[in-house]
């Protein structure tokens, strides 16, 4: 049978069987073949890209992407945010994070929080009069140069009110003038403690930023780096951030004068960590998350549709220029 003709009858049994929701039976007595061969035909059409079949899940989920994603990195866990008319990624993804947590998180345990717009939008999306005993502890200290309601103590206040639970307050800045005085104040008992608390939690709630968009470029500005210390930082090629701790694109932590006046945990405490559930959206945070995840920072990773897809082909263009 010419190509041409095979094609078309291809198409008109798809569209029978798909589009008009006719049975095998029908499909062959209107085509003139075997009802066998209408199993064949329909599977050809699969095949040869004429019929794609989308699930689209109720819960607002990607599967196919959630797969691929664990399968090129990794993780153990993933949730990508379907793409929604007039709806924000940042609350989808929030919704899924959030619903992550209060499926996944057991009473008795410690919950852990970076902080960042991703995390706000996690946290309003619990809703609020649960009942989940855990202690909800922070990762790092305040951050003056973001907008209060994003900083780690007062998500870490918030999300504990929305959950009827305890929490443990960090009573100090995220980012010092000198090391000197970073060390004096991870010395203080008060904040020792409590960042070792945060060390030693069940589960971790961090952004992922990406070096020069939104927040992460506000911590740059807040440090004043010398020219000589700034020279130093891009030099090491940073690509992205967590808990305000900087790593390159293999997720090398970048050391210097940025990691040294820093108030938080550190890179290496987070592998420690059991789970720690990254939570990012937009193609924009690809180069970061890329880092995160390079650099086993991250277990389960909540993201949107268009940065699962970055991320996938970065990953396809990297195994291709590695062969």
């Amino acid at each position: 049978m010419p190509a041409s003709r095979e094609r078309d009858l291809l198409v008109k049994a798809a569209r029978l069987y798909y589009q008009e929701n006719y049975s095998q039976q029908e499909v062959a007595s209107a085509l003139g073949v075997g009802r066998s061969n209408v199993s064949r035909i329909l599977a050809a059409a699969r095949a040869q890209g004429i019929v794609e079949i989308r699930i689209n899940d109720p819960a607002g989920r990607e599967s196919h992407l959630e797969e691929r994603l664990q399968a090129a990195f990794g993780v153990s866990a993933c949730r990508v945010a379907s793409a929604r008319a007039g709806e924000p990624a940042l609350a989808r993804v929030g919704e899924l994070a959030a619903a992550w947590m209060l499926e996944t998180v057991k009473p008795g345990n410690s919950m852990s929080l970076s902080w960042g717009r991703t995390l706000q939008a996690m946290v309003r999306a619990v809703p609020s009069e649960q009942d989940l005993a855990v202690e909800i502890l922070p990762l790092v200290g305040g951050l003056s140069s973001v907008a209060s309601e994003i900083t780690g103590e007062e998500l870490v206040r918030e999300l504990a009110d929305r959950l009827g639970t305890s929490y443990q307050r960090l009573h100090a800045p995220a980012l010092l003038e000198t090391k000197a005085s970073r060390d004096i104040l991870m010395s203080e008992p008060p904040i020792h403690s409590v960042l070792d608390a945060g060390r030693k939690s069940s589960v971790s709630f961090v952004g992922i930023g990406a070096v020069g968009v939104g927040s992460s470029a506000a911590i740059m500005q807040s440090l004043h780096l010398s020219d000589r210390d700034r020279a130093a930082f891009e030099a090491a090629r940073p690509v992205g951030d967590v808990c305000a701790r900087f790593f390159d694109e293999d997720g090398n932590p970048v050391h210097g004068a940025v990691q040294d006046r820093v108030l938080a945990v550190s890179l290496e405490d987070l592998r420690r960590i059991p789970t720690v559930v990254g939570v990012a959206a937009g193609a924009e945070k690809v180069r970061g998350v890329l880092g995160a995840l390079r650099g086993q920072y991250v277990d389960v990773l909540v993201c949107d549709t268009t940065l699962a897809e970055a991320l996938l082909a970065e990953a396809a263009e990297r195994s291709t220029a590695q062969r």
